[in-house]
């Protein structure tokens, strides 16, 4: 096929050429084209009227799933294994094709639109998560329980993401590389340079979910492979230009298309960028400023937030000192301003692993900041205000019978008193808020002058 090798279309192309293309077409437009039936289920089941910018992302995000997902919000993402069946298919097809389509000379035309359609998809794939690092939402920044974990307590997934959440500048600059490369893969004549730019920035994301272990390097790879299909338009000519220094040809071949055909393709494009690009954008750029999505949002207890020592602690009446080895005794406790509260123990527990990106509305899915570490148990919890108490529910999914109702008082401001019933334990535990000052805070307002911890 001349045209991927990059030089001037030809009249007649060569048969590997032809079967080259007629498998990799069949295997891009499955993977490209929404024909999975639960994708247009989701679709249905969206609220146009209050449209949210997580809609717009799951939908962005989409890929055939053969073989089903393990995903909570039903979009999911697919597998290799999905990857091979749509070869399959493809090689399949590409057969019945060659058999009914043996004697036609070349695809120059049909090439032209499986381009389209690829590099439509791969911009608004590529766009989706620029707009949530742009607005710095995928990684926000610590929470106070986070910056009460010990380093080598966290997987090396929430490491990475805990990272970038400290330099949110920088987060906002690699959505912008996305983002930039995404409006090229909108026109034609700029495409090339998107689907570079999508290759290289992507293949660093790729190589990060498998040295960090997240769960999306598959994704990342198929964005990798849709931009390698667009490259090999131009890579020819572009190492021939590039590496041998030496003159090549320019690509001549234009479409042509009717009046009416202009004009309805102007209007799709300019809606299909309308409702991708600013719409998604302005959705993106509320919620950041509403909420952050990867935290929960009911308020928690008032005038609580901070850092507690715990500085007595009884089971069943027993006073337990403290200890580095004590699994029953808590070590301190953190309360958020959201309704979440992590108790510092001892204990073993199994790590709640949430790797690949999923936005959820209800709080109770949002699992961010107790995914990926151990050391501390995290409970949402509900407000009686009436009786005073705090019903508590661990956030982990690999516990959810472990529950909590607990009693609380208020001597002052900065201290609590909990008392409360722990599977058949009696508890009473005494806190104190601690004044902390954190050097990653102190040395973000001024790194020019003395800190003081």
């Amino acid at each position: 096929m001349n045209a991927l090798k990059g030089g001037l279309p030809q009249t007649d192309w060569k048969g590997y050429e032809k079967w080259a293309f007629r498998i990799f077409s069949i295997y891009f437009l499955l993977q490209a084209v929404p024909l999975d039936w639960k994708y247009y289920r989701n679709l249905f089941s969206i609220n146009w009227l209050h449209l949210r910018f997580s809609d717009i992302f799951y939908i962005s995000r989409y890929t055939p799933q053969i073989f089903g997902n393990g995903t909570t919000t039903g979009w999911g993402l697919n597998s290799y294994a999905d990857w091979l069946m749509i070869l399959l298919i493809a090689i399949i097809g590409a057969v019945i094709w060659n058999y009914r389509d043996r004697n036609v000379k070349n695809y120059d035309r049909l090439y032209y639109w499986v381009r389209v359609i690829v590099r439509y998809r791969l911009a608004i794939g590529i766009i989706a998560y620029g707009f949530i690092k742009f607005f710095p939402l995928q990684s926000p920044y610590p929470s106070i329980s986070n910056l009460n974990t010990h380093y080598g307590e966290f997987s090396r997934w929430k490491l990475f993401s805990l990272s970038l959440g400290i330099v949110p500048n920088y987060e906002s600059f690699l959505g912008l590389v996305e983002l930039l490369a995404g409006g090229l893969l909108l026109f034609r004549k700029t495409s090339t340079i998107g689907a570079l730019i999508v290759v290289v920035f992507t293949g660093n994301v790729f190589m990060s979910n498998l040295a960090y272990e997240g769960g999306e390097a598959v994704y990342s790879l198929y964005l990798i492979t849709l931009g390698l299909f667009l490259l090999a338009f131009d890579i020819i000519r572009l190492f021939v230009l590039i590496g041998l220094e030496k003159k090549v040809k320019a690509n001549h071949f234009k479409l042509e298309l009717s009046v009416n055909w202009k004009r309805n393709r102007l209007v799709i494009k300019t809606a299909f960028i309308f409702f991708f690009v600013f719409l998604y954008g302005y959705k993106t750029w509320s919620a950041y400023h509403q909420s952050v999505y990867q935290y929960p949002q009911t308020a928690g207890l008032k005038d609580a937030a901070g850092l507690y020592d715990v500085s007595e602690f009884r089971v069943n009446s027993k006073v337990l000192a403290y200890s580095a080895t004590d699994t029953s005794r808590w070590k301190n406790v953190v309360f958020e301003k959201w309704a979440t509260i992590s108790i510092g123990t001892n204990k073993q527990v199994k790590i709640d692993s949430a790797v690949t990106e999923e936005i959820n509305d209800k709080d109770a899915d949002r699992r961010y900041e107790e995914a990926g570490s151990i050391g501390r148990q995290y409970y949402s919890y509900q407000i009686d205000a009436a009786k005073q108490q705090l019903v508590l529910q661990n956030k982990n999914h690999n516990y959810p019978n472990d529950k909590l109702v607990l009693n609380y008082t208020r001597p002052d401001i900065s201290s609590l008193v909990l008392t409360g019933v722990d599977r058949r334990d009696t508890i009473y535990a005494v806190l104190h808020k601690i004044n902390k000052k954190y050097l990653l805070q102190e040395a973000a307002s001024g790194r020019n002058r003395a800190i003081k911890l």
